[in-house]
C-alpha cells in the first residue's frame, strides 16, 4: 500500500452524562466544602454516568458524533482503538463493544491502558497504523465511568473525577494534520496513582473489598511535582521536533488534572493564559476522556481555527505522559 504524509482529525463528538453533581451535593456524602474543593483543584461539578451507562455505552454516543461530523459510515472504518482504565469489564475489549453497537464490522479493535494520557497514546497509534498504509481511517475515543471505581468516601480523591468520552476520527489529509508526537514513561513511579485490586496481583477477595482496594488510591501531592516537570517538558520536545515553541502554540490543551498543575504548567511553559483550555470546573478529572472532551468542544466553539498550531498534552497513572501537535 502506498504510504500517506499526513494524518489529520477529520471529526469529532463529546458525549457527557446527564447527571450533574456538584460540590455542594459532594458536601453532604463527605467532610468536605465547595470553598475547599474549588482552591485546590478549580472542579465545580462533574457529570456521572447512570447506573445502566457503561464505559462503551459513552464511547458509542461519542462515536456516533464524530463518525457524522467526518462523514464516515460505521461500516467504512477500519480500526478503533478505545482509551480507558473503566472498560465494561477485563475482556472482550471496549472496543470490540463499541464496534459492535456500532456495526463496524470491517474495523480492527483493541484498548489502550494509560490512564489520563491514554488518548495522546490512541491518537498517536492510529495515526502509525494510517501513516503505514496499514488502514485508511480511524476511530479513536478516550472514555471513562471514573464513577465506579472512586471511593465516595475519601475526601481526598471523589471531589476529583467524573464521567464522559471524547471521540475522534482520523484519515490522511492534504494539509496540515499531525506533525508530532512525544511520548514517555517512568515505571518507577507507578505506586503513585493505582486501582491496586481486580488484576491478577491483587484478585478480588473478600479482604480486597473490605480494604477498599478496587477505588483509586493517589498519592497527590507528590503526583503534583512529577506533572508539572512531564507535563511542561511533553510539550517543549514536541514543538521542538518540528522546530516550533510554546509561543508559537495557538491552543493548548491540557489533560484537565487539577487547576493548580494547569497553572504551574502555564507559569513554567511561559504560555498566556487566554491560549489554555480550560474546562475543568465543568467536568472535573475525565482521565483519558479529559483531553478528548476539551480537544471537541475547543473544535465545536470555534476555538481552533484552520492553521491554528493545536498542542494536546496528558499525564497520568504509570506514570505515562505525552503531547502531540496539530496544525488544524
Amino acid at each position: 500500500m502506498l504510504k500517506t504524509k499526513k494524518v489529520g482529525i477529520v471529526g469529532v463528538g463529546s458525549y457527557l452524562p446527564k447527571k450533574v453533581l456538584t460540590n455542594t451535593d459532594l458536601e453532604k456524602m463527605v467532610d468536605t466544602s465547595d470553598e475547599w474543593i474549588i482552591t485546590r483543584t478549580g472542579i465545580k461539578q462533574r457529570r456521572i454516568a447512570a447506573s445502566n451507562e457503561a464505559t462503551s455505552d459513552l464511547a458509542v454516543a461519542a462515536a456516533k458524533k464524530a463518525l457524522k461530523k467526518a462523514g464516515v459510515r460505521p461500516k467504512d472504518l477500519e480500526l478503533i482503538i478505545v482509551a480507558t482504565i473503566t472498560p465494561d469489564m477485563q475482556f472482550p475489549s471496549t472496543a470490540c463493544l463499541v464496534q459492535k453497537a456500532l456495526g463496524a464490522e470491517k474495523a480492527v479493535c483493541f484498548d489502550i491502558s494509560a490512564a489520563c494520557a491514554g488518548f495522546v497514546y490512541a491518537l498517536s497509534t492510529a495515526e502509525k497504523f494510517i501513516l503505514s498504509g496499514a488502514y485508511k481511517n480511524a476511530l479513536v475515543v478516550g472514555a471513562e465511568k471514573l464513577s465506579a471505581i472512586t471511593n465516595w468516601k475519601d475526601r481526598n480523591t471523589c471531589v476529583l473525577f467524573g464521567d464522559g468520552a471524547g471521540a475522534c476520527v482520523l484519515a490522511p489529509v492534504k494539509s496540515g494534520g499531525i506533525v508530532s508526537t512525544y511520548l514517555a514513561a517512568d515505571g518507577s513511579s507507578s505506586d503513585l496513582l493505582t486501582l491496586p485490586a481486580g488484576g491478577s496481583r491483587l484478585p478480588p477477595s473478600k479482604k480486597t473489598i473490605a480494604n477498599k482496594l478496587h477505588f483509586v488510591h493517589m498519592q497527590g501531592n507528590e503526583l503534583f511535582k512529577v506533572a508539572v516537570r512531564a507535563m511542561s517538558e511533553a510539550a517543549d520536545k514536541a514543538l521542538h521536533q518540528v522546530g516550533l515553541s510554546c509561543k508559537d502554540t495557538d491552543i493548548f490543551i491540557p489533560h484537565q488534572a487539577n487547576m493548580r498543575i494547569l497553572l504551574a504548567v502555564a507559569k513554567k511553559t511561559g504560555l498566556p493564559l487566554g491560549k489554555i483550555y480550560f474546562n475543568i470546573e465543568k467536568y472535573g478529572n475525565m482521565s483519558s476522556a479529559s483531553t478528548a472532551v476539551a480537544l471537541c468542544e475547543a473544535v465545536e466553539s470555534g476555538r481552533i481555527k484552520k492553521g491554528n498550531v493545536v498542542v494536546l498534552d496528558a499525564f497520568g497513572a504509570g506514570l505515562v505522559w505525552g503531547a502531540m501537535v496539530i496544525i488544524w
